[in-house]
């Protein structure tokens, strides 16, 4: 990439189911693949929901349906990298669409960056995020408080991450995280043992992230995404 910053879209889409932002990210990953839209990175927060990614062990749900339906979670078999994860209130998840031939085409370089964005943020609150040898994602100790899990088609990325900001840990209880056996998983408000919210966090996540990828954020209202792509219009909740 050169030194030039390069300006791309920003979306905060608020409360959302998963299923209804999945058919988004696909509706905008075409668009951007065949130039007919910007570079987004879209920010939200999941309604419960475990997601498996492809060639990931759908024996490290540990939750029958009863369970799943008695928690208020759904649960999606997706196409991203990655084994299970959860979503949930208390998490940024964040979703880059990106065209890396603007960027570098390198996948193992895009998700080093999203990783350094998360321990920039990270230390902006004196926490320190690290990285784990052979393992994606950013760690606080040996537990995860990040996860990553992507995909990306005709270099265009779509999936992201999901960081613990403030969620309810006692939901992982359920799956073995990202099939992760003797690590655990945390979050920042565990971490800190105090208050902390995701409008805490966000404004230093998305300045960390024109940081990293040298990029400037133009913001997008929700309402400008749904006209575009009417037909995969995001479903907000209560």
């Amino acid at each position: 990439m050169d030194n030039k910053k390069n300006s791309i879209r920003y979306c905060n889409l608020g409360r959302t189911r998963f299923g209804s932002v999945w058919e988004l990210q696909k509706s905008i990953h075409t668009a951007v693949a065949e130039n007919r839209f910007e570079d987004i990175f879209i920010t939200n927060e999941h309604e419960h929901v475990y997601t498996l990614g492809k060639g990931g062990n759908a024996n490290h749900l540990l939750a029958g349906e009863s369970d799943l339906t008695e928690a208020g979670a759904e649960f999606y078999s997706i196409d991203r990298g990655g084994d299970i994860t959860y979503h949930g209130p208390g998490q940024i998840v964040g979703y880059p669409i990106l065209n890396l031939e603007r960027f570098k085409k390198d996948i193992h370089w895009y998700l080093r960056q999203l990783e350094e964005v998360i321990i920039r943020t990270l230390k902006h609150f004196d926490m320190e995020g690290i990285r784990s040898e052979g393992e994606t994602g950013v760690w606080i100790g040996s537990e995860k408080i990040a996860a990553l899990g992507i995909k990306v088609s005709r270099w265009v990325t779509m999936h992201g991450f999901a960081f613990n900001v403030n969620p309810d840990l006692a939901y992982f209880g359920k799956i073995i995280p990202c099939g992760i056996f003797h690590k655990g998983v945390t979050s920042m408000a565990e971490i800190l043992k105090e208050d902390i919210t995701i409008s805490n966090v966000s404004p230093v996540l998305l300045q960390e992230f024109e940081s990293v990828f040298h990029v400037t954020l133009r913001s997008m209202d929700k309402s400008e995404i749904d006209m575009q792509f009417v037909r995969h219009s995001v479903q907000q909740t209560i």
